[in-house]
């Protein structure tokens, strides 16, 4: 499928009001039902709230019932973490369809996936595994990434990765790599500016050098997370893309870094491990937010109560 295939863009989280007003993008969270009665009687209203979608692909129960709630309120996000993009045997096509099914039921305003592997013939392997950066697998990412958006009948996001180790057998950058999906697709991309800092220290680069050479273009939407601290063999800083802290200085710095070449975005605080109440994940997008207040033009003003 061409870029031009795509007809159904989905439109930009949280953009207006009930006014029909546009509205600079806003912070969003990952949901977590244990904090759905807290989120709705809260007078602090999220951006946007974002689920994975394997955790709602059953025909019904309790999950979905939660998350038909919300949706009403609140507008929705679906990240993937099981679709297997970079995989070398091919799309298992009942996922697929078990996503689009999960996708046309909650109409979100965005769907996301990662630029990673995790199943192999019919093993499932619960990580998100790097891909070589070469011709072969650009063109097998490509093939798949159409696959997707024609099934789901809608442009998608793909996520840059953390990663902790390279290929010998690569032959491109990762930023050339991903800026070659996206122009082949027309997908949008996401930005894990945590990622992009963990990679960075892992692999010894400076992410910002990383950030100059990124197509910042087509990033539709950012995500921020923690990360864990620790060493590696030779006793060199080593980072885990753990979602289980607050988000770095260092990180949010790069995310103001961001901002200042590309005003706001939505961005998503994800924290899946060791989850707080949901107050410390309000007081992390209440954070995004005044920067994103500080990046939006001036013309269309503050948007939100903090």
């Amino acid at each position: 499928m061409s870029a031009n295939a795509v007809t159904k863009t989905p439109v930009t989280v949280s953009n207006r009001n009930a006014r029909g007003e546009t509205l600079p993008p806003r912070a969003g969270a990952g949901f977590k039902p244990q904090h759905a009665d807290t989120i709705l009687a809260d007078e602090f209203r999220i951006g946007f709230l974002e689920v994975h979608a394997e955790n709602y692909m059953g025909a019904g129960g309790h999950p979905h019932r939660i998350l038909t709630r919300i949706r009403e309120e609140f507008p929705l996000s679906i990240h993937g973490v099981g679709l297997s993009i970079g995989s070398p045997t091919g799309l298992d096509q009942a996922h697929l369809a078990r996503l689009k099914t999960v996708i046309d039921r909650y109409q979100p305003e965005q769907v996301s996936e990662h630029l990673a592997w995790s199943t192999h013939e019919s093993h499932f392997l619960n990580d998100l595994l790097p891909v070589p950066y070469d011709e072969a697998t650009l063109a097998r990412v490509c093939d798949h990434i159409d696959q997707v958006q024609e099934t789901l009948g809608r442009r998608i996001l793909l996520e840059n990765p953390s990663t902790y180790l390279g290929f010998e057998a690569s032959t491109m950058s990762e930023t050339d790599f991903i800026r070659s999906i996206a122009r082949r697709t027309g997908c949008g991309l996401l930005l894990d500016i945590n990622n992009v800092h963990v990679s960075a220290t892992n692999h010894g680069y400076g992410a910002r050098d990383y950030l100059a050479d990124f197509p910042l273009q087509s990033v539709e939407e950012i995500h921020l997370a923690g990360h864990a601290e620790d060493v590696d063999d030779s006793g060199l800083p080593l980072l885990i893309d753990s979602h289980d802290r607050p988000i770095d200085d260092l990180v949010w710095k790069l995310y103001e870094h961001v901002l200042a070449k590309l005003g706001p975005l939505p961005t998503l605080i994800e924290w899946d491990n060791d989850v707080p109440e949901w107050p410390v994940l309000k007081s992390e997008a209440q954070r995004a937010d005044a920067i994103l207040d500080r990046h939006a033009p001036v013309e269309l003003g503050v948007r939100h109560a903090s």
